[in-house]
């Protein structure tokens, strides 16, 4: 059980910041990680519709036989977080809280924004953490499109900029000094975000932090790997095309993914909604 696999689920790229801040953590573990790219992006879709894909992936990385499960995705992690860890019987660990506790330790104003998907700012989830500290004043902003030119490899052009300058001039004006990447596909357009910002004001990405949730889970759990475990990384896809994934996954994180097995299997047999 301890040299199994830690199971890594987002519906698109996004989740690969997380796997790649466990695998630098915890080099000896395996990853088996899923793109749920037939069906991405979730944050647009109807909350029910989320929670019924997630949970579909999820079943089918607990039957290949995963140690824990990472959700990766800030909208699924709203939507099924608390199924999930009544549904199996492996630690369950989401990307939202890791994000909350930095940010409530790094902001000097008490002035956070968060930025994410329609689903997951419409959720409230990141509201609701940080609105348990009464001294902080959050103001939470939508950037649908952000998921969309990352899924295509769009990460630095007039464009980015543009659409950055529209969605986070409430934020400005709002005069945070810190912001939420509430997405785990916006740490790919952290140049864009943190150019708009200003040099001032703190981003918090969720990756390190929910990479340190992993391993505390698997210390207290007596779930890490052995010494002599040889870690193997497979990505899956239910997508109609490996290829597009992989060279998707080679532009956004160079070589850091250039040895690892890109797999479409069929054991994935999802429907398209």
């Amino acid at each position: 059980m301890n040299d199994a696999p830690i199971g890594i689920f987002d519906s698109g790229v996004g989740g690969l910041t997380v796997a790649r801040a466990i695998s630098a953590m915890l080099p000896r573990e395996s990853i088996l990680y899923i793109g749920d790219t037939a069906r991405s992006p979730y944050g647009p879709k109807p909350i029910a519709d989320v929670r019924r894909y997630a949970l579909e992936v999820l079943d089918n990385l607990v039957d290949e036989g995963v140690k824990m499960l990472v959700i990766a995705c800030n909208t699924a992690s709203a939507a099924v977080l608390r199924d999930a860890r009544e549904r199996y019987d492996v630690p369950v660990v989401e990307v939202i809280a890791p994000a909350v506790r930095t940010a409530m330790s790094t902001t000097r104003s008490g002035r956070v924004g968060v930025i994410g998907t329609d689903g997951t700012i419409g959720s409230g989830a990141y509201q609701d953490m940080l609105g348990v500290n009464e001294s902080l004043t959050v103001f939470a902003q939508a950037c649908p499109r952000f998921v969309e030119f990352v899924e295509r490899g769009v990460t630095g052009t007039p464009e980015v900029l543009a659409v950055a300058e529209d969605y986070l001039a409430p934020l400005r004006h709002a005069g945070v000094d810190t912001v939420v990447l509430g997405c785990t596909h916006y740490p790919f357009l952290e140049g864009a975000i943190s150019y708009v910002m200003g040099p001032d004001v703190s981003l918090v990405s969720s990756d390190t932090e929910t990479a340190k949730d992993v391993y505390r889970q698997l210390v207290s759990r007596d779930l890490l790997a052995g010494p002599d475990a040889v870690p193997t990384h497979v990505y899956e896809a239910t997508g109609a095309s490996a290829d597009e994934f992989l060279d998707l996954a080679h532009r956004l994180m160079g070589r850091e993914v250039s040895t690892v097995r890109l797999v479409q299997t069929g054991a994935i047999d999802l429907p398209r909604p």
